[in-house]
This record gives C-alpha cells, sequence and structure tokens, in this order.
C-alpha cells in the first residue's frame, strides 16, 4: 500500500534563529541531506515539511532537539547536529533536557562536560565502576574524559596520584637507547595526555607534580610488580597492549583506586591485530560487576566535523576491503 503523505509546519519560538540555521543555512541544508524524501521549505521562524508521515514525525524529533540545544547553549555547531541526526536516525532517543554536570573547569574557567550522549555514558560509567573501557575511534573525547575525571579526583583528595600509562608500540618499549630519563624518552608517545593536562593545571602545578611524581607517566612495561594503591589510572591507546601487558596491567589494580583504559579497535598497531590486549579483555570480561565497557562512535566525535566524515570514509573502505 503507498504511504500517504503528509504536511506538517513546525515553529522554531523563543530562540535564536541564526543560531538554529546556522552559517548559510548549513544545519537546515544538513537535514535536507538526512531526509532527501521530504520537501523542506523554511520562513523565519517557520518550517513547512512535506512527505510521508512517518518520516516527518522522525524529523520533527530532531528539530525539536535541536532547538533544545539552541536554548541551552545558545549555539548549535554543525557537528552537533550530525550527532543529533546520527543518534535518532540509529534508533536512540532524543538526547536529554537536562544540562550534562560539570566534571572540571579547564584553566581558563571553560566547563568540561559530555557533550555526547555516549560521553555521558562514559562519564556515568566512570563515575560508578572501578574498570571502565572506553572504545571509540579519534575525537570521540575518551582520554580528555578520563584524564578531567582523574584531575577532579585528585582536586578532591578521592586518590594520591594519577598515573598515566601507554605502549610505546614504535620503540617497542625498548627506550633505554633513547636519550634522557624515562619522562624525557616516553614523552613523545604520550603527549595527547600531556595536552588534556595542560588544559586543566596551570603550567606551573603541572610541573610541580611531575616532579613530587603525584602525576606519573610510564609506558606500560614498566607497570609489571607493582601495586597501586589511592591511584587514577589511565591506560591510553589499549589496542596497541598485547593480552600478557594486559593482564599484567589489570592486576596491577590496588585497594581504592580507578582504572580507565582507552583505545580504538581500528587503529591496532601490532604485527598481529588478533593478539590485541584490549579487544581479548573486553570479550572475556564485559558484564563483570565493577566493570564498564562503553563504545562510542563517529556521532560521538567532537572535533571538527571533517572529522566524522573521515571516519565514516574509512569504515566504508574497511568494510569494501575485508
Amino acid at each position: 500500500m503507498e504511504k500517504l503523505i503528509t504536511e506538517s509546519e513546525i515553529l522554531l519560538e523563543g530562540i535564536d534563529l541564526l543560531s538554529f540555521y546556522g552559517a548559510a543555512n548549513e544545519n537546515l541544508q544538513l537535514l535536507r541531506s538526512a531526509y532527501p524524501e521530504i520537501k523542506l521549505v523554511a520562513r523565519g521562524s517557520s518550517i513547512k515539511a512535506s512527505g510521508q508521515a512517518e518520516a516527518i514525525a522522525a524529523l520533527e524529533q530532531i528539530i525539536q532537539a535541536m532547538v533544545q540545544e539552541v536554548r541551552r547553549h545558545g549555539r548549535l555547531p554543525s557537528e552537533r547536529v550530525r550527532e543529533i541526526v546520527g543518534r535518532l536516525q540509529g534508533g536512540e532517543t532524543a538526547p536529554s533536557s537536562d544540562p550534562a554536570p560539570t566534571i572540571l573547569r579547564t584553566v581558563s574557567g571553560q566547563r568540561i562536560a559530555p557533550r555526547t550522549e555516549g560521553q555521558r555514558r562514559l562519564a556515568a560509567a566512570i563515575e560508578s565502576h572501578d574498570i571502565t573501557f572506553a572504545v571509540g575511534p579519534a575525537g570521540t573525547g575518551k582520554t580528555y574524559t578520563a584524564v578531567a575525571f582523574a584531575v577532579r579526583a585528585l582536586k578532591e583528595k578521592q586518590i594520591r596520584k594519577i598515573i598515566l600509562v601507554r605502549p610505546a608500540v614504535e620503540a617497542g618499549e625498548s627506550l633505554g637507547f633513547l636519550p634522557g630519563d624515562l619522562r624525557e624518552k616516553v614523552a613523545p608517545y604520550l603527549r595527547p595526555l600531556y595536552d588534556s593536562l595542560e588544559e586543566m593545571l596551570s603550567a606551573e602545578k603541572l610541573q610541580q607534580l611531575l616532579e613530587q611524581n603525584v602525576i606519573e607517566i610510564a609506558p606500560l612495561a614498566y607497570m609489571r610488580g607493582r601495586t597501586l594503591n589511592d591511584a587514577f589510572i589511565i591506560l591510553d591507546e589499549a589496542q596497541n597492549a598485547t593480552r600478557l601487558q594486559m593482564k599484567m596491567f589489570l592486576t596491577r589494580f590496588g585497594h581504592r583506586s580507578k582504572i580507565v583504559i582507552t583505545g580504538d579497535l581500528s587503529q591496532i598497531d601490532l604485527p598481529k591485530p588478533e593478539a590485541s590486549g584490549l579487544l581479548h579483555a573486553i570479550q572475556l570480561l564485559e558484564g563483570t560487576p565493577g566493570i564498564a565497557v562503553i563504545q562510542l562512535g563517529d556521532t560521538d566525535i567532537v572535533r571538527h566535523p571533517l572529522v566524522s566524515e573521515i571516519v565514516r570514509l574509512y569504515e566504508q573502505d574497511a568494510q569494501r576491503n575485508r
């Protein structure tokens, strides 16, 4: 049976229309691209839609989510529209109208808070679990969110130290031939963690905490034989840890500590990708009480909007070449 065509008028009241539509009506064009079967005519605070009832109902839900976003934040970047469209087209519910809770403020006073539904789930998991796996593509805020929670825990004296760990795959973790002390040897591999810390702590405070070993930065291989109590431990780029390394790392877990493990399973640099300790650990441990596994997707990417498109195209290429 042919589906009936229906018409609907959506009124945009009490919001800044320029923020809603975006520069050069970019956000409106994103809606047209997402629903090419719907005829959209926008005049000021009125959007008229003509098409099948089911598609129009979905479009109305997206527009209401966009309106909420403008009311809450006074702006609506195109990447946020892509997130909303991707989530709702994927069958998820509309984003909560409640503002996301602040995790921390940067040195410049900017609020650090979840910006996508995936990041909300990640923040909730870190709050309520001792061990959290955060898995997803570049730009989804995995590491940044983890570092924010670690710095907050340190400031609130919930822990005594932050330990930042990464597998140094490029150097095979044989770092003795490199010049400098341990921190200088591994600095190139841990630059993303430094970048996050520098946003959340003043340069003077960060240097002081590093010198006092309150913030410790080390390659994964240096965790062997330790028991880590009263610490917030972040293992970054965990897809490049082997199974033995992952087991060794997880068994370092001590009292009153919290672990966040981040990684991207599409970026495994090991000679045998199936040997990834992250992949094995998730398969083995998911569902265990006290352990959370949060999957982030390209709709959670909060970098430049082109990053989402780049990730999507690479994923399509990988599927074609399997």
